[in-house]
């Protein structure tokens, strides 16, 4: 059983594929942030500017302190809608991530499986019990992996719910802020 060249350069250019797709998803998830920190930060400012202007204008200390309290609802829909924004954007980017390592995960498993079975077919008599060792040890860790995979996602869907929860509560507070 030997390995040739052109499989070398087939599993280098898989290697250097995935480390290029996997570059890419981050960037991109980089650029996101940077977006939305950029929106967020010009947002603020235009806000402050627009409130302290709000507040210069105020004839009494009453009006003062009813500008100071009407800016205090839309902060804190702003500030909710961001964390929002943020966390749907590290959840995709960890999705891709996940999805990326599962396939990176199956193809090695395939291989391996592949390059066992070449092996017993070279390998000296008695050898397929070592053979099918192996091939029980591998799927003992696909078993124990997929378990991994599905408790970490049952974990992320209850982070999803937890802050869509966390997020309705915050808007309905700053709603009762609002009426009182």
């Amino acid at each position: 059983m030997y390995v040739t060249p052109e499989q070398v350069q087939a599993a280098n250019k898989a290697n250097v594929d995935a480390i290029l797709a996997l570059a890419t998803s981050q960037y991109a998830a980089f650029e996101k942030f940077a977006n939305l920190n950029a929106t967020a930060f010009k947002t603020a400012f235009e806000d402050s500017i627009a409130n302290a202007r709000a507040l210069a204008g105020a004839k009494d200390a009453q009006e003062f302190i009813s500008l100071q309290t009407s800016f205090a609802q839309p902060a804190i829909e702003k500030a909710v809608a961001y964390s929002k924004s943020v966390y749907e954007v590290a959840t995709q980017a960890n999705a891709e991530f996940s999805k990326m390592t599962e396939k990176r995960v199956a193809e090695w498993n395939d291989n391996f499986v592949s390059l066992l079975d070449k092996a017993a077919k070279n390998a000296p008599a008695g050898s397929d019990v070592a053979v099918t060792a192996m091939k029980q040890m591998i799927a003992a860790a696909n078993s124990a992996y997929d378990n991994m995979t599905k408790v970490a996602r049952q974990a992320t869907e209850i982070a999803e719910a937890n802050v869509a929860a966390a997020t309705e509560t915050a808007k309905n507070f700053a709603k009762v802020k609002k009426v009182a």
